[in-house]
C-alpha cells in the first residue's frame, strides 16, 4: 500500500534545487526544525505528521513484520522521536539504501541505520 502522508516534506516552494543547493537546504531544515526554509514545510511538522501516520499504520496492522520504504528524512525524522533524540541531521542516514529496525510493540528502535547491502 502506499500512503500520502509519509511523503517527504512538502518542498514545493522551492522546486528541485542542484544537489549542492539541496544538502544547503537539508542542512537548514534540521538545523532549524521549527523554521520553514523558503516556504518547506517545518521539520518539525513533517515529523509530527509521520509519527502519527505510523502509529495508525502500526495500529491497523494484523500479524507478522512490517516493512515501511520511505525517503530518508522520513526515516530521520521517525527515528528521531521514536529515540527520543531531538532533530538533527547528525541522525540522518550516512547514504541511500539504509535501513533501521523497531519493535512494533515499542516503536523503539533496535539500532541506527544499516546498510541494505
Amino acid at each position: 500500500r502506499t500512503h500520502e502522508a509519509l511523503g517527504e516534506n512538502d518542498r514545493s516552494a522551492t522546486g528541485f534545487l542542484p544537489p549542492d543547493r539541496f544538502e544547503a537546504a537539508a542542512n537548514a531544515f534540521f538545523a532549524e526544525p521549527e523554521t520553514s526554509f523558503r516556504g518547506w514545510e517545518t521539520a518539525q511538522a513533517a515529523q509530527s505528521r509521520i509519527v502519527e501516520t505510523v502509529r495508525s499504520v502500526v495500529t491497523e496492522h494484523n500479524d507478522g513484520d512490517l516493512a515501511i520504504v520511505t525517503h530518508g528524512a522520513v526515516g530521520t525524522l521517525l527515528w528521531c522521536h521514536l529515540s527520543g533524540q531531538e532533530i538533527s541531521r547528525r541522525f540522518d542516514q550516512p547514504g541511500q539504501g539504509h535501513y533501521w529496525s523497531a519493535d512494533l510493540q515499542t516503536l523503539r528502535p533496535e539500532h541506527g541505520w544499516r546498510g541494505i547491502g
